[in-house]
């Protein structure tokens, strides 16, 4: 296996060349062609697949993550998307008819044309190396865009693989890695953009959206969240414990969309609790220190963090609670707290610390969760259909997964982003290639309409207003009071709208009306 490179911060006098140097090749329009961005693309995804072996022993240096997770998560995931990239690219690069078009308009071909924003800037994150840097990267490739990627130095071993990788397999004028801390952040964020794209907390994604401000830069931030699981009566506690468990054991609960705490109903959290202790015993015989398959805390200073967090928990631990500083271990622990003011509840842990809180219904969980944090990244409902559309109805997320835990964030072609205070924008899949693209909407006037034309042109009469106004206008199918205004005809074009009449069978309904009407005229002029 080839040896990770050492971690090399970039020398910071020349970032500024080196983000000119690929915004020159995106002002040359060498990255738009969609033969050239397939290549980048297929070359990204053998340079994956030839160092993942480096990827596996970056993981697990920076994260302890086996190599399961590591492949289902970060390079499994990656080469994924790329495939799917390839696979659809090129249809969706082409033109769109522009929707909702009058039939006078569509003289004038009116279109969407799918343009890259320009050279962007992609800051990833150190939970999940890999593939919080070359998600968002892959979305700027596909979409034409030309990139500096900065990876996370709190990863520094996946942080040095990403940018060999990068400097071996792809255009080295288009696409650069640069690596460090926040000096180098910071003077990346001096430079001009045409798009920012962050992974990582609220307090970072602040400071760069007040930046990206200064010079009207577009920004997607994809930030984390006290996401809140609810655990209803209707549940079933053994399906909750083993799903929201795995949700906080994976990468060792440093995942932003897993759940911060569990809301659950008095009557079952006892059961809910045994089944928890249950679980783990079956995911770790031996324990989570010993198994192979659970991974660390990244840093000391993530470690301490958290350990300060337990340390002032005014709850009581039901599960877990051993810890070891010097491996960085932290045992999955499960803490009952009574107050939404407990430190557990108060700051997203970003660990393996499960607060559960019991509450008397739903109403009083849905009441604590939108007290908590009313915009989550996610929130995670278990219980009846009537129980978890309530949930949904009644609460905010940038995305949700009903009776398990983020299951809509491990499917890579669904758009995943936050709302609020988790977040802005969305990616994966085709959303990815949309958050890097301009939809530019473009006419064409051809000169034989001029004389259609011509009312647009001073000097204004009356008379042209009046043209335009019966050329343009609209008329509204309501009344002063806001109600809508009955039309047989109107009511026949809507009969069978979403079933299987469709537009054929409400056309001829139409025709036969009018023919009936023609006839009925017909026989009163004979009379």
């Amino acid at each position: 296996m080839e040896k990770i490179p050492a971690f090399s911060t970039t020398p910071i006098e020349s970032i500024p060349s080196i983000v000119n140097e690929v915004r020159t090749t995106f002002r040359a329009h060498r990255t738009r062609p969609v033969e050239y961005r397939l290549k980048q693309l297929r070359k990204l995804y053998w340079g994956l697949r030839d160092n993942e072996d480096l990827i596996l022993d970056a993981c697990k240096k920076d994260l302890g993550k086996s190599q399961f997770e590591t492949y289902i998560t970060e390079v499994g995931w990656c080469e994924n998307d790329i495939v799917f990239m390839c696979n659809n690219l090129e249809k969706w690069v082409k033109d769109e008819s522009a929707p909702d078009i009058p039939l006078a308009n569509k003289l004038f071909s009116p279109r969407i044309r799918k343009d890259p924003l320009g050279t962007v800037l992609v800051i990833g994150a150190y939970n999940f190396p890999i593939q919080l840097s070359l998600g968002p990267l892959i979305g700027a490739i596909a979409a034409g865009c030309t990139a500096i990627l900065k990876p996370s130095e709190n990863a520094p071993h996946a942080s040095a693989a990403l940018a060999h990788i990068i400097s071996t397999s792809l255009d080295p004028s288009a696409y650069a890695c640069v690596q460090g801390g926040i000096p180098e952040t910071t003077l990346l964020l001096e430079q001009k953009w045409d798009k920012i794209f962050y992974t990582g907390n609220a307090t970072v994604g602040t400071i760069i959206a007040k930046k990206a401000a200064e010079t009207l830069t577009p920004v997607t931030l994809e930030l984390g969240g006290k996401n809140p699981a609810i655990v209803m009566r209707g549940a079933d506690p053994r399906l909750a414990a083993k799903r929201l468990l795995w949700a906080k054991i994976l990468n060792a609960g440093q995942v932003c969309v897993s759940q911060n705490y569990i809301l659950v109903d008095r009557e079952i959290l006892p059961q809910l609790v045994r089944e928890m202790e249950q679980v783990l015993r079956e995911f770790y015989p031996r324990g989570a220190r010993e198994s192979p398959d659970y991974g660390r805390i990244v840093n000391k200073r993530q470690f301490q963090r958290l350990k300060k967090m337990l340390d002032e928990s005014q709850g009581k631990i039901l599960l877990g609670g051993t810890m070891d500083e010097e491996t960085l271990f932290l045992e999955p622990t499960v803490v009952q707290v009574e107050s939404l003011e407990d430190s557990l509840v108060k700051e997203e842990s970003f660990g393996p610390l499960i607060p559960v809180l019991p509450v008397k219904d739903l109403d009083e969980a849905i009441r604590m969760a939108n007290e908590i944090d009313d915009t989550p990244l996610g929130i995670y409902p278990f219980g009846s259909k009537a129980e978890t559309d309530k949930v949904l109805s009644q609460t905010r997320s940038g995305g949700a997964s009903i009776n398990d835990g983020f299951f809509h964030a491990s499917l890579p072609t669904l758009a995943f982003g936050g709302v609020g205070n988790s977040g802005q924008g969305a990616y994966r899949g085709k959303a990815s290639f949309d958050t890097f693209t301009h939809r530019r909407s473009v006419t064409t006037t051809p000169s034989w309409i001029e004389s259609m034309l011509a009312v647009r042109y001073p000097p204004y009469t009356a008379k042209k207003q009046e043209k335009f106004a019966s050329m343009s206008a609209l008329k509204p199918n309501f009344d002063r009071e806001g109600n809508v205004k009955f039309s047989l005809l109107g009511g026949l074009l809507k009969l069978g709208a979403g079933s299987g009449i469709g537009a054929v069978g409400r056309w001829c309904l139409v025709m036969l009306l009018a023919a009936a009407v023609r006839q009925y005229l017909q026989r009163q002029s004979r009379l």
